[in-house]
């Protein structure tokens, strides 16, 4: 069976009930394989057979349930249809597209109505369908794309405010009439009939205006099968308000709790509105990195520059980047210098100088220079793009974590209710002095002080807000889960080449004999070297040339493969290589024997310089270890890990630099196939392993690895194959991964502990269990309905604060602690 992944935007759901309801509703469709809804970014990724089930119908689905779905809307202007059939050739074209919903093409404006999943396709694909289709498209230069998404979610926010507003305009004067007649405030007359109808006339909009959405929602749940928070907060408030119309109508004994109907609702609705607020910033680092993309682009077009929107850059042409201006894609350097800051991308402060076939990152900001680049990734291939989905797919993923409260959620309203009810038959029948109204408030009390959304809250807020400050610190997860795992581990393998080393040797040392000087020695070399392709040779001219040293014309050249070189500089025979060329050449060594061993004793590879015959000098070059290895290798240590080296080294080599930087353990001599085999073996010695690495042949370790953290610097195959990306070449990195994952575990822990605790403690106290104490607070005896709707609706607005301390999270801190 083909299957085609989707990942829907969905808007009104308010707990972790209605994520069941969603996941049951779309889990029915005929071709679904699997769902997984996230309550805080309010996403459903489905997996599902395209043989079987569209788009639309998992849309329509969605709306059948009782929730919506943030779909955009595309006005396209259509040049050369001129018939029927070019309607329907436009309209079956477009709808070939994944992600397009429906299309409806008009032949007499020429327009095409396209409404669309932003997520799956967006308006360039659309024009391009269309274009490659046969037809034309008429586009507005500098045309904002809508953010349908971001313009539902704010629709939400309105709709909630001005329903507030009602709320209060009706409640506030209620439950001031109220008090003031409970209080004998307004005298005789505050006890007339009349005043009671003016409390229901009062009540009366909020109860079926302003609570209408949660009347809605609760039929649309039990319809399905399910219940949500809206059935909890329907059925409280409904029986205040009968019970209440029913005393007024003389049906019933006793006192009228319409203010507390009316105040149920309203302060539920100020809860929601600010947990709709306080999800939105949860998000703010996708706003931040969608923020980021530039709008147009300066391109070079038959010779002449001219800005263009940056969604029609294609790959191959030429971009021109001014001093201060951002560069719009991906790309390499062809002219020009500048230092350009990255730190939006990889989170480093320090801007990177750039020349010609330097790469350059989109949305990063061009400092000094000016530089002309050519494109070689755009739209959705660029840097930027790719972390964006990395962002969301970590974010949209559900951690094994949050199954617990999943499970409880499943049966959680049924189980309030279920408790509501014993609650009102125990007061009713049991308790002396009790009656029906007392009954009646404790039942009300236990249906409106349940919160399932703080449940439903609890780990997806966590990991939002978690998963955002990695990405502004240049570290991208994979998923919530590898964010879960990353706190468990126990051993963290390092690969050497590129990884602990930079990769790139370099000259360490320059050792001189016979009178020559040590700049006459790197000198002679580097000209020797001057031919060489060799990287070694190439590391010596590197040297001189950043010492500024004037290299002599060689003549007679002679590479000598597996030694060295052989050439003649200013007229002297020079040769370059290795002890075995030395001695085949007869060269005599001048006593250098002993320096040369001590230097390869310290993982440094040496080579000789002879003149005519004598040994002048000695030039040892090594893979220079990053600055932020030891660093980082101290940090790990320090957090209770054990740090394990890997490498093809030889095993005197490897231990060297394993002493050098405090490593506990060192893999040798490795084969590029072997390293999976080496990370296995510490697996089945109960180790929970992280492989760091950065090149094609640490892929196979890095899937073999419980959490593989590919050095973003590296390539893409590792890149892929990763859990973890760290966007800087820096070690120091891997420590704030695992800083980060104790920390967001940690707060998921808080936030589930106080979510059960809550809904543990408060629900019982709700139900009158401290009733028969009199140390207890006289509030806390008898739970008023109007407290337990306050305390329902901050218990979430709660939740997502707690999360939100996490941006405060200190990642680089030297004690084990996230928080010091």
């Amino acid at each position: 069976m083909t299957t085609a992944e989707t990942t829907l935007a969905i808007t009104g759901m308010t707990c972790a009930n209605c994520v069941s309801t969603v996941e049951k509703g779309l889990g029915k469709l005929a071709g679904v394989d699997s769902v997984a809804v996230n309550l805080a970014t309010e996403r459903a990724a489905v997996r599902y057979d395209p043989a079987q089930t569209q788009p639309a119908d998992l849309v329509a689905q969605i709306e059948r349930v009782g929730y919506g779905v943030a779909v955009g809307q595309a006005d396209l202007a259509i040049t050369g249809m001129t018939c029927a059939n070019c309607v329907a050739t436009v309209e079956k074209g477009l709808a070939k597209l994944p992600g397009v919903l429906d299309v409806a093409v008009n032949l007499a404006t020429e327009h095409a109505q396209i409404r669309y999943l932003p997520g799956e396709v967006d308006r360039r694909q659309l024009i391009e369908q269309v274009e490659r289709i046969g037809y034309g498209v008429v586009e507005v230069q500098g045309e904002e794309l809508e953010d349908a998404e971001r313009l539902a979610r704010q629709q939400e926010v309105d709709r909630q405010t001005r329903l507030l507003t009602v709320g209060v305009l009706f409640s506030l004067p209620l439950f001031l009439l109220s008090m003031a007649r409970d209080f004998g405030l307004l005298g005789m007359w505050g006890h007339q009939p009349w005043v009671n109808y003016l409390m229901w006339v009062m009540a009366t909009p909020v109860q079926f205006y302003v609570g209408w959405q949660y009347y809605q929602g609760g039929f649309k749940a039990l319809r399905n099968g399910s219940a949500n928070m809206d059935v909890l907060v329907a059925l409280g408030s409904s029986v205040a308000y009968l019970y209440s119309v029913a005393v007024v109508l003389g049906l019933a004994p006793g006192h009228v709790y319409f203010e507390t109907a009316a105040a149920i609702i309203t302060l539920i609705v100020l809860g929601k509105l600010l947990e709709a607020r306080a999800k939105g910033r949860t998000s703010e680092a996708i706003k931040k990195l969608l923020g980021l993309r530039a709008k147009t682009a300066r391109v070079v077009l038959q010779g002449q520059e001219a800005d263009i929107p940056v969604d029609s850059v294609i790959v191959g042409d030429l971009v021109i980047v001014r001093p201060g201006e951002k560069i719009p894609v991906d790309g390499l350097v062809r002219q020009g210098h500048s230092a350009v800051d990255e730190s939006m991308i990889t989170g480093e402060s320090l801007p990177v100088d750039k020349g010609p076939g330097d790469r350059l990152v989109g949305a990063s900001l061009n400092k000094q220079g000016l530089l002309q680049f050519e494109a070689t990734a755009v739209g959705r291939e660029t840097a930027l793009a790719q972390i964006i989905r990395l962002v969301e797919q970590a974010q949209a993923s559900k951690a094994p974590i949050q199954r617990l409260a999943d499970q409880v959620a499943a049966i959680f309203v049924p189980a309030v209710v279920l408790t509501a009810l014993l609650t009102f038959g125990v007061w009713y029948w049991l308790v002396p002095g009790a009656g029906f109204v007392d009954a009646l408030v404790r039942l009300v009390a236990v249906l409106v002080i349940a919160c399932p959304c703080a449940m439903g809250l609890a780990t997806p807020t966590a990991i939002m807000v978690g998963t955002g400050k990695g990405a502004e610190r240049g570290i991208l997860f994979r998923n919530s889960a590898a964010l879960e795992r990353a706190h468990h581990l126990t051993t963290i393998v390092l690969d050497k080449t590129g990884t602990i080393t930079t990769g790139q040797p370099a000259v360490t040392d320059v050792i001189s004999s016979g009178g020559h000087s040590h700049d006459e020695v790197l000198r002679l070399a580097a000209s020797g070297e001057w031919g060489s392709e060799h990287p070694l040779g190439a590391a010596i001219v590197r040297a001189a040339q950043q010492a500024e040293l004037a290299l002599s014309d060689v003549a007679e050249f002679t590479s000598l493969t597996g030694r060295g070189v052989r050439a003649t500089v200013d007229g002297r025979q020079l040769l370059i290589g290795n002890l075995r060329l030395m001695n085949e050449a007869g060269v005599q060594l001048n006593g250098l024997e002993a320096k040369a061993t001590e230097l390869e004793s310290g993982a440094k590879t040496t080579m000789w310089l002879a003149l005519d015959n004598r040994a002048a000098g000695l030039i040892a070059v090594a893979d220079t270890i990053k600055d932020s290895s030891q660093a980082a290798i101290d940090e790990l240590r320090r957090m209770d890990l054990q740090v394990a080296m890997i490498t093809g080294d030889n095993q005197a080599t490897a231990q060297s630099i394993a002493t050098q930087l405090g490593i506990d353990r060192v893999f040798a001599e490795v084969q590029p196939g072997e390293k999976a085999a080496y990370v296995e073996r510490l697996q089945a010695e109960g180790q929970v392993v992280a492989m760091v690495g950065d090149g094609i042949n640490d892929a196979p370790a890095l899937a073999q690895a419980d959490i593989g953290i590919a050095i973003g610097t590296g390539t893409d195959v590792a890149m892929e194959t990763a859990d973890v990306t760290l966007m800087r070449g820096d070690l120091r990195s891997v420590p704030e991964a695992l800083r980060l994952s104790r920390a967001t575990i940690g707060t998921i822990r808080q936030n589930l502990f106080w979510a059960f605790g809550y809904n543990t403690i408060l629900i019982p106290i709700a139900a009158g269990v401290l009733y028969p104490f009199g140390w207890a607070p006289a509030f806390l005896r008898q739970l008023h309905p109007i407290l337990a709707a306050f305390a329902m609706a901050f218990s979430s607005v709660s939740v997502i604060a707690n999360s939100l301390r996490l941006k405060r999270a200190n990642l680089v801190a030297r004690d084990p602690s996230p928080w010091s």
